[in-house]
């Protein structure tokens, strides 16, 4: 009597329908970062001549101190802990740079050496392309140099440290005065917050302009701008225009702005309820999908230059 055998069913490992969805994209954003290598190589190399200055200025201060540390340390502590706000404003500076200079070169530089065509016939669509592009900016960037920022300021810590205890003193207060911490989550929103939702909209022309010039994006992303100011101080005699760009740079205000005592209070002077009820905010999101969407049917239509 032969015993019926149970047939082991086969498992077929198939990928989520989400991964599968997402795969075109963050393959698309890995191949940005791969072509354009200057999204990651400009904030670090703002971060070595900033940490190389930061070292020739402590040897100098070692120096010129001759051993007088010990009788006025809260002073030397405080200077030691100045310039940590310089390096991140040095280091979100470069890589803001660097962005608007990708933004211009992102879709243009594809359709100037022809690579279009060959992109154009991978499975990946207009939308995931655009999508992929306007990430490096809005996230990539910013994270990537809030991560910078942080590997410089711990290495500034430790070189100040070294200073100190060749110097007989204890860096244990350089340590307190920083606020390493609380300085990290400061600037960690602010740059969600203001260069990655604040600065979406400029992004968003940049694109577009990226996808429609046909020659010298650069000029065709700031001539119009300067000359609607223009028309506008030489028709109507106001900087309406104007006031609204250097607003949408500068970042949003607040009344606790003004009575900020740095510059990273007055960055994270808003809150996040107060800075996401914003109006600014929501036409400038508003502005850039208008933007996205623009670029998306142009990289559609228009071939090489």
């Amino acid at each position: 009597m032969s015993t019926p055998v149970n047939a082991v069913p086969e498992v077929h490992s198939v990928a989520p329908a989400q991964a599968l969805a997402t795969r075109p994209f963050f393959w698309s954003v890995r191949r940005e970062l791969w072509e354009h290598r200057l999204t990651y190589v400009g904030p670090l190399v703002a971060a070595v001549v900033f940490l190389f200055g930061y070292m020739i200025n402590l040897i100098m201060t070692r120096h010129r101190m001759h051993g007088g540390w010990v009788s006025d340390s809260a002073k030397h502590y405080e200077g030691l802990a100045a310039p940590y706000e310089f390096a991140a404003a040095l280091i979100m500076g470069t890589a803001f740079i660097v962005g608007i200079f990708y933004s211009l070169d992102a879709l243009y530089g594809e359709r100037r050496d022809r690579s279009i065509l060959f992109w154009k016939s991978m499975p990946v669509s207009d939308v995931t392309a655009v999508l992929a592009k306007v990430t490096v900016p809005l996230a990539i960037l910013p994270l990537l140099s809030f991560a910078i920022t942080l590997v410089t300021q711990i290495l500034m810590l430790l070189l100040s440290s070294v200073i100190l205890l060749g110097s007989g003193v204890s860096p244990a207060m350089l340590w307190h005065h920083s606020s390493f911490l609380q300085f990290s989550v400061m600037l960690l929103y602010h740059i969600v917050t203001v260069h990655g939702l604040w600065y979406a909209p400029m992004y968003g022309w940049l694109l577009f302009v990226s996808a429609w010039a046909p020659r010298a994006p650069f000029i065709w992303a700031f001539l119009p701008p300067f000359v609607i100011c223009g028309v506008e101080k030489l028709a109507f005699d106001s900087t309406h225009f104007l006031n609204m760009l250097a607003r949408r740079l500068m970042g949003p205000e607040s009344p606790a702005t003004e009575h900020a005592k740095n510059a990273m209070d007055a960055m994270t002077s808003l809150g996040p309820l107060q800075f996401f009820v914003l109006p600014g905010l929501w036409i400038g999101l508003a502005i850039a999908a208008a933007f996205l969407i623009a670029a998306v049917r142009l990289r559609r239509s228009r071939g090489p230059v």
